[in-house]
């Protein structure tokens, strides 16, 4: 039995949508900046402003919360309107 070697031909034609390349490099810049603001924000608010830790743990448990079931309906809003691609430009333009 010999291993599989796939076709090096098809691998060579097969080119990324310049749409798929935007699309992952503007879903990295934002992952990044949202991880940066996610991480100072609680110094912020315990330092600055002087919350406690219980309001900080609120306000997280809060936002998890809000971003949970805004998932929920968008994903059904998505299936019921069959139009993925607005919708991730509303989500990302937003």
């Amino acid at each position: 039995m010999t291993p599989f070697q796939p076709d090096k031909h098809v691998a060579h034609d097969r080119k990324i949508h310049p749409t798929v390349w935007a699309l992952g490099f503007v879903s990295l810049f934002m992952d990044i900046s949202s991880e940066i603001i996610h991480s100072l924000l609680p110094v912020f608010l315990v330092s600055v402003i002087g919350a406690s830790v219980q309001t900080v743990g609120l306000i997280e448990g809060v936002a998890e919360a809000t971003a949970m079931v805004t998932r929920i309906f968008s994903g059904s809003l998505s299936d019921w309107l069959g139009k993925r691609k607005v919708l991730a430009m509303v989500g990302y333009g937003r």
